[in-house]
């Protein structure tokens, strides 16, 4: 996460909330599969194959919805060059909008359109090509995070754990949120999720263009 200004890391930590939020929301919907998390679905994937239970099929197209909003974030990214942090955010609120236009309708069209979201704002961030800071997944934040702690003990950076215990710390808060108001509203929840992420886009067009400090 090194090398980003201050509104930028502001920015990743409202993005980890969103994840969170939508996580959560996903994660208590389909009773034990995620919207987000790819890794956990992976292993769900693997238990259902192996049992043969339906949860296997389900995770793979969450799995599937997902890498395909990766797809779609980093194509439009790429198009928008200087304005792809609001491109994709755009994006990703477009997404939610429909998912939640779709809330008390049958079917899994809302939940693989929150996994294809979750997806594509991975694009948010980047640097050559490659994403700088995942907003939707905490494993490596942690890793980076004990990593840090070592390196402040040996004399490296002191506060260099800051960042990453911020984002851990914004995407637990975000899945708090979103599990509270699951129990109020159920994924009609979603247009919480969606004011969120317009702000936040909201706040993406005033840190403007990449390049700008």
């Amino acid at each position: 996460m090194a090398g980003h200004t201050l509104p930028r890391y502001a920015l990743a930590f409202g993005l980890a909330a969103l994840a969170g939020m939508v996580d959560a929301l996903g994660l208590l919907k389909l009773g034990g599969l995620f919207v987000s998390f790819m890794s956990g679905n992976s292993t769900r994937m693997a238990v259902g194959i192996a049992g043969g239970t339906a949860v296997a099929g389900m995770a793979i197209g969450l799995i599937g919805a997902f890498v395909g909003g990766v797809f779609g974030g980093a194509l439009i990214g790429k198009l928008a060059g200087r304005w792809r942090k609001q491109a994709v955010l755009a994006t990703v609120l477009g997404m939610l909008i429909l998912a939640a236009l779709a809330v008390g309708r049958r079917g899994d069209a809302i939940t693989f359109l929150m996994a294809a979201a979750m997806g594509a704002v991975n694009n948010v961030f980047q640097r050559d090509g490659e994403v700088s800071i995942g907003v939707t997944y905490m494993t490596g934040a942690l890793v980076k995070l004990g990593q840090s702690f070592a390196l402040a003990l040996t004399g490296g950076p002191r506060f260099g754990w800051l960042p990453h215990l911020l984002l851990w710390l914004s995407l637990v808060l975000g899945a708090v949120i979103g599990a509270a108001l699951f129990a109020q509203l159920d994924l009609s929840a979603l247009w919480v999720a969606c004011g969120w992420c317009a702000a936040l886009w909201g706040f993406s067009l005033y840190l403007g263009p990449i390049g700008k400090a």
